[in-house]
């Protein structure tokens, strides 16, 4: 991989490029692009990633499972359905809504789903460690401390609980009104959670101290703890975002009317020094701020893309930001929209440097902590990797039969873990061949 300085990356993709997204690498032309759709492991090996990742032996799994899907579809039930996972955990009853890695081994995930249950499960084989029973609604929140000693899972009710992963019992829990979102504190064992009354909680575990931060009176649709650990981004329902002082339980910043927001928030994130904070709405605009002042720096605003009429006019009427995040090695954030686009901004020039565009709506999206690489999952259920630098694809993962409705990914990047509609969770290793 080029340095994150190299200006050899910087080429914007080549127009056609999207015609091989389905692991072709190679292909001149559009026509050659789709022959090689067609035979894919036939082909010689073209000077891309992914062509070098399909020939090579070691990477025999990937490309078996293409063989099977020509020689034996329809043969089997089933059979023509792509798996590029390495486990799945089917211990759910219905859609997984959520997943977390413990932070420390990254050997444990924690799913929670619609079925009102949430597991604590091994990554390695799938083995669930123990239950956290209890809820009474869809489990929609879960997460694991800083260090990996607790477990906290929350239900749409509102009723959160935290478990001691290593003797698995239940040391805490607490009820709140409807549940929006919940965190953990970066560096302490402190929970962190906002509602639909307007209001986020803050609690000191597992003595349950409590603190709470009064917003306007509408949900809390989004928030998350600055790296500092001193201070909270929330945004709310009606277009607002209060920048929190934790310890003073007082607004540092409140960004409303132009400054906010024309529509609820969806998702906020932060860089690594917490200086810069992006926020995303379903007015379609990502608002770039700086988190010690409470200015806006710059807005990144969705330009309309004209689809293909296939009766879908609805969706693309509801486009909105649903995801975002910056990247640790460049001066880069990415923008996921629910039409499926990838925005890719260069946030020291305030400018687009790419368009990926997705087969469908994007739902998350993730960076790899120490490369200029997004990962994406959308409601097709693919998860996607792409090249900040160029734009281009680097590779796709399939294996669940509806959309996928949460991600996590490991600190080398090396695992990613889905939940899904479909009921299962599955981990997918990331195969790269330029490292």
């Amino acid at each position: 991989m080029a340095a994150p300085g190299d200006g050899a990356g910087l080429e914007p993709a080549p127009e056609g490029s999207p015609a091989l997204l389905l692991m072709a690498g190679g292909g001149e032309g559009e026509g050659e692009a789709e022959e090689i759709v067609e035979v894919v492991d036939l082909e010689p090996p073209g000077p891309d990633d992914l062509a070098d990742e399909m020939e090579d032996v070691d990477l025999d799994e990937e490309q078996g499972a293409w063989e099977a899907d020509e020689e034996d579809e329809g043969v089997e039930e089933g059979m023509e359905a792509q798996d590029d996972s390495e486990i799945t955990f089917s211990k759910h009853t219905a859609s997984v809504f959520c997943v977390s890695l413990d932070p420390k081994t990254n050997t444990l995930a924690v799913t929670g789903g619609e079925d009102d249950k949430a597991f604590v499960w091994r990554l390695s084989d799938g083995e669930v460690l123990f239950e956290c029973s209890g809820h009474k609604d869809s489990v929609t929140c879960t997460g694991f401390s800083h260090d990996s000693t607790f477990v906290a899972t929350g239900d749409m009710s509102g009723l959160i609980k935290v478990w001691k992963v290593d003797t698995k019992e239940e040391i805490w829990s607490f009820e709140v009104g409807d549940l929006e979102w919940m965190e953990w504190h970066p560096q302490s064992h402190v929970l962190l959670a906002g509602t639909a009354d307007g209001n986020s909680w803050m609690w000191k575990i597992p003595s349950g101290e409590c603190k709470t931060f009064q917003g306007p009176n509408c949900p809390a649709t989004c928030g998350r703890i600055l790296p500092d650990g001193k201070r909270a981004v929330v945004g709310y329902e009606d277009g607002t975002v209060r920048i929190w002082d934790l310890k003073q339980g007082s607004p540092l910043h409140v960004l409303k009317g132009q400054d906010g927001h024309q529509g609820p928030l969806t998702c906020v994130a932060s860089n690594k020094d917490g200086n810069l904070i992006l926020t995303g709405s379903v007015d379609c605009h990502a608002k770039l701020v700086n988190s010690v002042t409470g200015k806006v720096v710059s807005v990144f605003k969705a330009e309309s893309i004209p689809k293909p009429s296939v009766g879908e006019a609805e969706e693309t009427e509801s486009n909105s930001v649903e995801s975002l995040g910056f990247c640790s090695v460049m001066p880069l954030a990415a923008v996921g929209y629910l039409d499926g686009t990838l925005a890719i901004y260069d946030f020291a020039t305030q400018t687009l440097r790419h368009k990926c565009q997705h087969e469908s709506g994007i739902v998350q999206l993730l960076w790899e902590e120490s490369a200029p690489v997004v990962y994406t999952c959308s409601l097709d259920g693919t998860v996607s990797l792409w090249d900040a630098r160029s734009g281009k694809l680097i590779s796709e993962y399939r294996g669940h039969s509806a959309e996928i409705l949460d991600f996590a990914l490991n600190k080398d990047a090396s695992i990613v873990v889905t939940t899904s509609g479909d009921h299962q969770a599955k981990v997918f290793c990331v195969q790269r061949p330029d490292r």
